[in-house]
């Protein structure tokens, strides 16, 4: 999605991917396979996300939250062209700030239709949602370091200090599911857009999650983790013909006997959220569930 011109630095939901649907409607095509759309971290891989449940804010087309009244359109007017070469800290650094003043122009001037919309979405993805906003918010107020360096208190997820981070810091949080509103809203208007075109959307699953991540911050308890919360072991595969020597990828890898024990729950979870955006889920990669590398993690 990232590939696809427009102002910002990243290709996102907007004009250009409609165009992008149109083409392959012409094109006689059937698919559009996408890589995950969850939001990034260090590297901006797609496949080392902060969350296997939240979207990616980059990717929320700024001239549709501009055409929908949530943002001045010369607010935009500073923005990159879409010429060039993807630049994510371009996308970081002008854009999300806009994104993020939609946002609180949103809270502060909804009407009640699209309030009930918003407050609706939030219920129903209360399981992910709020963790995920506490996750965004205390990254940023502590520049953006991985929850493992963060204060005890937050990085334990003491009961005390995140009931006062919710009361002091309400807005931000708001502010934060805001956002995850709009990305779905705008990605749910560009599926419709396929359906209606009988194109079908393939999206991307990695199986393992980035150790700096809302899931292992959240959910400790189902990685294989010590109890100061650092990686036991980590995901990796052998030698092949792509390297004599293997790979150390780093994720932790997950307590397949835990989650069993609980139905494999966070799974469960993570694939209806999936389905949820896509039509069709490719797992990445399927072999893992079956047979995985593990690495000591301090090898």
């Amino acid at each position: 999605m990232t590939s696809l011109p427009a102002n910002g630095g990243v290709g996102d939901f907007g004009p250009a991917a409609y165009e992008f649907v149109d083409f392959l409607v012409a094109a006689k095509q059937k698919m559009w396979q996408v890589l995950p759309l969850n939001p990034t971290g260090y590297g901006s891989s797609p496949y080392s996300a902060l969350s296997a449940f939240a979207g990616n804010p980059i990717l929320i087309s700024l001239e549709f939250l501009a055409r929908d009244g949530w943002i001045a359109v010369e607010r935009l007017s500073a923005l990159p062209g879409a010429d060039g070469a993807v630049d994510y800290g371009v996308a970081f650094s002008s854009k999300l700030p806009l994104i993020e003043e939609a946002a609180a122009n949103f809270l502060d001037h909804a009407e009640d239709g699209a309030r009930q919309k918003f407050q609706k979405f939030t219920q129903d993805n209360i399981s992910w949602l709020t963790d995920y906003a506490m996750f965004t918010v205390l990254r940023q107020k502590f520049g953006f370091a991985s929850w493992h360096s963060w204060p005890e208190e937050y990085c334990l997820r003491k009961s005390d200090s995140l009931t006062q981070l919710m009361n002091e810091h309400g807005r931000e949080l708001a502010v934060q599911q805001v956002i995850q509103y709009f990305f779905t809203e705008q990605w749910t208007a560009l599926r419709d857009y396929c359906c209606q075109r009988q194109i079908k959307i393939l999206g991307d699953v990695a199986i393992f999650v980035s150790y700096d991540s809302a899931d292992v911050w959240t959910h400790p308890e189902i990685f294989e983790l010590d109890d100061k919360r650092e990686p036991l072991r980590v995901s990796g595969v052998p030698p092949d013909y792509f390297s004599a020597t293997g790979q150390r990828w780093g994720n932790p890898l997950y307590k397949w006997a835990l989650l069993e024990e609980h139905g494999f729950d966070w799974w469960v979870a993570r694939i209806r959220r999936s389905l949820a955006l896509y039509d069709a889920v490719r797992l990445d990669h399927f072999r893992g569930f079956e047979a995985y590398w593990s690495i000591a993690a301090d090898e």
